[in-house]
């Protein structure tokens, strides 16, 4: 048996050739890969000892030769194509051990230049992948270090590869291949080519959307059916997931997660996570029914839960602060589909157990920083339409209090500007239209998805009412602008004393006066959070 192994990656290449060796695997290798081989005391052979041609032009030929391709596409089953190869005296190679050129770490590096992207597109990796993946019953391809184990196992074990895993091997390298050559077109098609800057050290300008769009996902697991019964589904991950994301979670107990689940998991998570004190978010249909702040997971439950306690019924509850005794014991009196959190405590895990089909899921929270992948965000959201798909930077902007303009006579309250600040955390994550009206770090009403924002409004009301919550002295916040005074209005009819929304309207004047006249204190954020 024989194995040609070229690495760019060389993490635990050692280790996996001592073993091939050790098993009587013949060593064939490649520049870098082989000189370290060699320094370890392998046995190796170069690859240009077999192709009787050196490698040339700074590496960039050397594995581009019958004498390899020929090795790894021969079927062995075929008398014709061993004749062939007997013929042109090649070897067949039965073992291809490859990972490409750093390609996308390359070019996720600021400053990385247009000349550092192109030198490193693999070119003689992928056409080694592609002939050993084509001929997988013959040849095993491994092209990831988290493969040796299992290719090392069946050696030993049978002394050969299974067709199972020889084929599971094929298809990991078609989507390797795949991936590569996605991001290369990603990389190229959204560079700003300007021939008059072009050298060596040129760092071009690259826009947000490349000319063809390759998206990179890979399954996590089938699900029972779709948003309904008759839907087929499944769940998909960015090939690198952001942390803290919600795929990023363990599930530690309860029934598989379905579809609706899932996206309404995602909705409280991203929610709660905006939140630096302790926050718990109840989710109901991709809404926030509840959402409040407290001294700790238990206050902000016994909040949140308050806002709405009929469509918490059979919610999803997200925490970001861990859920301890007293949280548990509060949740597990009412029907919850599933619980996020950060972690949970061993108290808490016995007070869930006999509760068998509560979901819990323990998702760490990002560690934060720079970008929206470090913050645990999605950088770009997707919609499909008819045969297209709409792309779009995510809604990441963050609301300082810095921000915020405003335009009445009347001046909000430290107290009050602290839960508009709250209040528009919370409706950047209801749907549209939304009015949300929050006191003391809490939500009061919530009214959501309406075609009218004064319908929108009159529900917060209402449900405040069911709740038998008080909205005197209220804030509201608004997702858009107020297009009459009559939103304005009913709001303020409904006990609201101070109003932010993003402005920009053509009767922006109309509605400044409108507070005015009401004595209540408006404030401005210029920009707006539709939720569709």
């Amino acid at each position: 048996m024989k194995a040609l192994i070229s690495v760019s990656d060389k993490t635990g290449i050692v280790e996996f050739a001592q073993s091939l060796h050790a098993l009587g695997v013949q060593l064939l290798s490649t520049g870098g890969t082989a000189k370290l081989l060699a320094e370890k005391g392998l046995p190796v052979t170069e690859v240009a000892e077999v192709t009787k041609f050196p490698e040339m032009l700074d590496g960039r030929v050397k594995t581009l030769h019958p004498m390899v391709h020929g090795g790894l596409l021969a079927r062995r089953e075929l008398p014709e194509h061993m004749a062939a190869l007997k013929e042109h005296g090649i070897e067949t190679i039965d073992l291809l051990v490859v990972n490409l050129y750093p390609f996308e770490a390359t070019v996720a590096k600021a400053g990385c230049t247009l000349a550092d992207a192109i030198e490193n597109i693999d070119i003689g990796g992928p056409a080694m992948v592609r002939s050993a993946a084509k001929n997988w019953k013959d040849v095993g391809v491994i092209t990831a270090a988290d493969q040796y184990e299992a290719v090392i196992g069946e050696l030993k074990a049978a002394g050969k590869l299974s067709d199972k895993l020889r084929f599971a091997l094929s298809v990991a390298a078609f989507n390797r291949i795949a991936q590569y050559d996605g991001a290369i077109s990603d990389y190229l098609s959204s560079v700003k080519f300007e021939d008059e800057k072009l050298s060596e050290t040129y760092v071009p300008e690259r826009g947000l959307f490349p000319g063809q769009s390759n998206g990179q996902f890979i399954k996590v697991q089938d699900l029972r059916y779709g948003e309904n019964s008759h839907q087929q589904a499944a769940l998909y991950r960015d090939l690198y997931p952001a942390p803290g994301s919600l795929v990023t979670g363990e599930q530690l107990q309860g029934k598989e997660l379905s579809y609706n689940n899932i996206a309404d998991a995602d909705a409280a998570w991203e929610c709660v996570k905006n939140f630096e004190e302790s926050a718990c978010v109840i989710v109901k249909h991709a809404n926030p029914c509840g959402v409040a702040i407290g001294k700790d997971a238990h206050e902000a439950y016994a909040k949140a839960f308050q806002t709405d306690p009929t469509s918490a019924f059979g919610g999803i509850i997200a925490f970001n602060r861990t859920v301890d005794k007293a949280a548990a014991e509060a949740v597990v009196k009412q029907f919850v589909e599933v619980l996020m959190a950060p972690d949970f405590t061993a108290e808490a895990l016995e007070i869930f157990k006999p509760k068998v089909n509560v979901r819990l899921m323990k998702i760490a929270l990002p560690a934060g920083g720079d970008t929206a992948w470090k913050q645990g965000r999605n950088a770009m959201d997707a919609k499909r339409v008819g045969s297209g798909l709409l792309l779009q930077t995510a809604d990441n902007h963050e609301l300082a209090l810095a921000d915020l303009k405003v335009v009445t006579v009347k001046q909000p309250t430290p107290a009050e500007l602290q839960d508009l600040l709250f209040a528009w955390k919370v409706a950047k994550y209801v749907k549209s239209n939304a009015i949300v009206f929050c006191k003391d770090g809490m939500t009061m009403g919530v009214g959501a998805g309406q075609m009218s924002r004064l319908d929108s409004a009159r529900i917060a009301s209402i449900k405040a009412e069911a709740a038998k919550l008080s909205l005197k002295n209220t804030v509201v916040a608004s997702d858009a602008f107020f297009p009459f005074r009559d939103g304005l209005d009913v709001v303020v009819d409904a006990g609201a004393s101070c109003v932010a929304q993003p402005g920009g309207s053509m009767r922006d004047q109309e509605v400044i006066d409108a507070a005015n006249e009401r004595g209540v204190a408006m404030v401005f954020t210029g920009v707006r959070h539709f939720r569709h």
